[in-house]
């Protein structure tokens, strides 16, 4: 998997306060103080929508940074991968492979490993359009592209560190009908796990998990989430019918990449307090709020 380098725009916001004048008015009758008149108006209408996430230039550019170290360091035990022997592949046979994954063993179809680029590109340029269709996104786009980088960031990393430091052979190691060069290469020595699935998978639910987060309400969620989930699963099947991965490869990625997706916008969420509660009250003779504090 081509490493991805995405750059990230961080937008400050700027509150703006509004003062308002509060009246009191004393009853003639006896000496009760009338509480604030509180008075409320339409979200949709006078107010936007705030982001719901906190993001801190602090943390997360640092997190980042580290995050990107990580991913060098795995293309760096990747490209230290060693080519086959022929005695080593001698010993690819079918039998040396779990009973689940013997499906597509020796399975080698260049034209399908190539289709299986579009979908997995087209969930890069996925979240981007998001950004520019979604009114919400694009207010708060330096903090939705701060989040994509970090999630497709602990992606890279995860998944280079384990290809690097692990060696399975692709499936069409084992097919007589693939070339002997790609048998031996390195880079047929790496499908633990599937790279292409993973990162299709993280950045797909990523920009559907931002878009429910944004838009609670919107109907077209379903929509989203399912496209969400069709073209990792797409990427995954042209991976194992192409033979470059095995069903457990494309499993586990699909699992982590979903995971990473949704994880690191959700740790992002700004936590509501739940021990304050917010109240309009109102009496015979006073209107105003309760406020109840639960220690």
């Amino acid at each position: 998997m081509k490493k991805l380098l995405f750059s990230a725009l961080l937008v400050l916001g700027v509150m703006n306060v509004e003062a308002q004048d509060t009246t009191y008015a004393v009853d003639s009758n006896i000496s009760v103080v009338q509480a604030p008149v509180v008075k409320y108006s339409s979200y949709a209408a006078d107010t936007k929508r705030p982001s719901p996430y906190t993001t801190s230039f602090k943390k997360d550019g640092w997190a980042i940074i580290g995050l990107l170290g990580l991913n060098a360091g795995g293309l760096y035990l990747v490209q230290k991968k060693k080519d086959l022997t022929m005695d080593q592949l001698a010993t690819k046979t079918r039998d040396n492979v779990p009973f689940f994954d013997r499906g597509n063993v020796g399975y080698f179809d260049e034209s399908i490993d190539k289709d299986s680029y579009i979908p997995f590109y087209a969930s890069f340029a996925w979240p981007m359009a998001m950004i520019l269709v979604d009114g919400d996104q694009t207010r708060n786009f330096g903090q939705v592209l701060t989040l994509y980088l970090e999630t497709m960031a602990v992606t890279g990393a995860m998944f280079t560190i384990t290809a690097g430091a692990i060696n399975r052979s692709r499936p069409l190691v084992y097919g007589s009908q693939t070339p002997i060069g790609r048998r031996l290469s390195k880079n047929s020595q790496r499908s633990f796990y599937a790279g292409h699935t993973a990162a299709t998978a993280a950045s797909s639910f990523f920009t559907a998990k931002v878009f429910a987060d944004m838009n609670p309400d919107s109907k077209l969620k379903p929509v989203i989430w399912t496209i969400a989930a069709a073209l990792p699963a797409i990427v995954g099947y042209q991976r194992w019918k192409s033979g470059q991965h095995f069903l457990s490869d494309n499993i586990l990625g699909y699992g982590l990449g979903a995971a990473t997706g949704i994880l690191i916008p959700h740790w992002h969420k700004t936590r509501k307090s739940d021990k304050l509660t917010i109240m309009p009250e109102a009496g015979p003779r006073y209107q105003g709020v309760a406020m109840v504090y639960k220690f």
